[in-house]
């Protein structure tokens, strides 16, 4: 991990919501934020800004939600194009996250934690994002947001 990357905030990308974790390198931990809501995947940008702003991110990382086998879905490409509309939008680094499972494992933490199955009511987004977040900060491998796909996985689209 770059030496320069102390606090990061993670997202969890979604259409209707996008969960959200703020963690730091030197505990390489994270902690979940409340989701905000999306519109066929586009946030609120000026609350976006405020959280940014509020915790001063050194770099954003965007879960990318490859397949079960490994190929790249179409929620893939959304999530990389969000992940560099952050980029553009805030002048952060930005990096991409191989997300697969981090919704099932944050289920089962919420569900650990005495949580309910009605997950509009009780998001587990954030979780998720966090998982994301602890997985990178774990990761010696940084993506950034403008690469391919294709490069990083070096499967086809289905």
């Amino acid at each position: 991990m770059s030496n320069s990357v102390k606090q990061a905030l993670a997202f969890d990308f979604g259409t209707l919501r996008i969960g959200i974790a703020t963690g730091q390198s030197i505990t390489g931990t994270a902690t979940p934020l409340e989701p905000i809501a999306a519109r066929d995947g586009i946030p609120n940008w000026e609350q976006l800004a405020k959280i940014i702003s509020d915790w001063a991110p050194d770099a954003l990382i965007v879960g990318i939600p490859l397949n079960y086998d490994g190929t790249i879905s179409d929620m893939a490409y959304r999530a990389r194009k969000f992940a560099n509309r952050l980029n553009e939008r805030y002048k952060i680094p930005c990096f991409l996250m191989d997300e697969r499972l981090s919704t099932a494992e944050a289920k089962e933490i919420h569900f650990a934690a005495g949580g309910s199955d009605n997950f509009k009511k009780e998001s587990v987004d954030g979780i998720a994002a966090q998982l994301i977040l602890e997985s990178w900060f774990n990761c010696d491998i940084h993506i950034p947001s403008h690469t391919r796909l294709e490069e990083v996985y070096d499967l086809k689209h289905p």
